[in-house]
């Protein structure tokens, strides 16, 4: 059976049901924007996934949707990293309300992800796969096929491939997936403990191996190994006594590891797509990027994605901001991945060096982060996401682009509660300009939120929804605040 269905409304079709798909979703539904979810898996959620941390960063853009808070209930946090055994990263100095790193499966973020983005409206279909693609000036047709065979088109204003490595999206619009495999034969396995480690997400390699370790907090453990020479197929069976081998050659004993609720095997890829945008078509998490899974960095690198891109997206397809807005998804996350490819990819490689020249320098690097303050700051930083800042143009505020720390603001909120709903949030000084907030509000209070600073601070800040600063100035007055308003918002209703 044939059919097209033709929206009512802008609609944005999203591609995956993964958790950069599901926080696109949620985040589109809340603004008001319709978003159908396409999954080619039936409904479920697996606990057959790699990503097992959500870092800082990450963490900061959930409480901005009211989401940290039951993540936080279901997970471990730990507040030190330790790479090769010798250096520990002590996440507890970070400047963010998130002084750590939240252990816990990915489907406990799916989980939550998913019952945000069904409450806030989000049409999910699954069991769909997409079998083609086409886009044209005023919109995307995406040809599918249904449960039972059923076949149909669907049209959007905009399409987002969120649909992993394999991306159906990214092949249908014909973007290069350029890299290359960087391990083979990686273990994977959540396993009970009969001794119990240090409590530190751990990573270590001793000669031809080396191993992740990083607590669930419900009982098991995930392990994350690769032996060099073990080179077989993904779908070569593995068992705990090869898990338990590898875990004992790079991390010195196994700690009784027992009744494995599952295992699993995959090849670990470095590759990055040129162009996030093409056309109408968007590409998000890792249909855009994939990388080792080396300082937990996957799904965190995805969901902030999501972030970045959603708001704009929001924007463009109610009016309220020109397609060109879309552009700087590339310009501010494109970096962002190729970053992340070289630090993740960097730890393997540090992690599985063998010639006496590259374990000097492992052994050197690692010297220099354990002593120089600064520089293991800049670690833990990076890998933590909140060391990122997006470009600015030339001549804006010393602040534009930087993220916001979520700050105080004038009777006791706090900005995380203010950017709930995917709003701006002005935040103008406590002695401001002459202004009350609810003239700036005034025809713009479905998209800003308008505070003052609990401080003294004379900055005024316009923060983006994805807790980035849009605009900033030290002497603004009325009239440069509302400029800067109507650039970024658009003109008051």
């Amino acid at each position: 059976m044939n059919g097209t269905t033709g929206p009512t409304a802008p609609r944005v079709i999203v591609v995956g049901s993964g958790p950069t798909g599901l926080l696109l979703a949620g985040d589109l539904a809340t603004a008001g924007v319709p978003v159908t979810v396409l999954e080619k898996r039936p409904h479920r959620i697996s606990n057959l996934s790699r990503a097992f941390a959500l870092h800082a960063r990450t963490l900061e853009q959930l409480d901005a949707r009211g989401l940290a808070g039951d993540l936080e209930a279901a997970g471990q946090p730990l507040t030190r990293l330790r790479l090769f055994d010798r250096l520990t990263i002590d996440l507890g100095t970070l400047p963010s309300r998130f002084n750590h790193v939240l252990v816990l499966p990915q489907y406990e973020v799916e989980g939550v992800l998913e019952r945000w983005a069904v409450e806030a409206g989000a049409d999910f279909r699954y069991e769909t796969e997409v079998t083609g693609l086409t886009q044209d000036a005023d919109g995307v047709s995406v040809r599918v096929r249904g449960p039972g065979g059923r076949t149909e088109s669907l049209r959007g204003a905009y399409a987002v491939g969120a649909d992993g490595m394999r991306s159906a999206v990214r092949g249908a619009v014909g973007l290069p997936f350029p890299g290359r495999s960087v391990l083979r034969s990686v273990v994977l396995a959540d396993v009970r403990l009969a001794e119990e480690p240090p409590g530190l997400l751990t990573v270590n390699a001793v000669g031809d191996a080396f191993a992740f370790l990083a607590p669930f907090g419900d009982g098991y453990h995930r392990v994350i190994g690769w032996r060099r020479g073990r080179d077989v197929p993904d779908h070569a069976p593995v068992d705990l006594a090869e898990v338990k081998e590898i875990t004992r050659l790079a991390l010195g004993r196994d700690f009784g590891m027992h009744d494995a609720r599952w295992m699993s095997r995959f090849h670990s890829d470095e590759r990055q797509v040129p162009a996030y945008r093409a056309g109408r078509v968007l590409l998000a998490g890792d249909a855009a990027h994939v990388h080792t899974p080396a300082g937990g960095q996957g799904m965190n690198t995805g969901l902030q994605d999501a972030a970045n891109l959603s708001w704009k997206l929001a924007a463009v397809v109610t009016g309220r901001a020109q397609p060109a807005l879309l552009d700087t998804y590339q310009a501010e996350r494109h970096p962002v991945g190729r970053a992340v490819l070289r630090s993740s990819g960097g730890i393997v490689r540090l992690a599985t060096a063998r010639r006496p020249w590259a374990l000097a320098a492992r052994a050197g690097l690692t010297a220099v982060l354990g002593a120089v303050g600064p520089a293991r700051r800049a670690l833990a930083a990076q890998v933590t996401g909140i060391g990122y800042r997006y470009p600015a143009p030339r001549g804006a505020h010393r602040l534009t682009g930087t993220r916001v720390p979520d700050v105080a603001l004038a009777g006791g909120g706090r900005l995380h509660e203010a950017l709930r709903g995917g709003r701006f949030v002005l935040i103008i000084p406590r002695r401001g300009p002459g202004q009350e907030p609810e003239a700036h509000e005034a025809g713009r209070a479905d998209r800003l939120a308008v505070a003052r600073w609990a401080s003294d601070r004379r900055t005024a800040v316009l923060v983006r929804p994805d807790g980035y600063v849009a605009w900033a100035s030290d002497s603004a007055g009325p009239a440069t605040l509302r400029a800067a308003l109507v650039r970024h918002l658009g003109p008051a209703d």
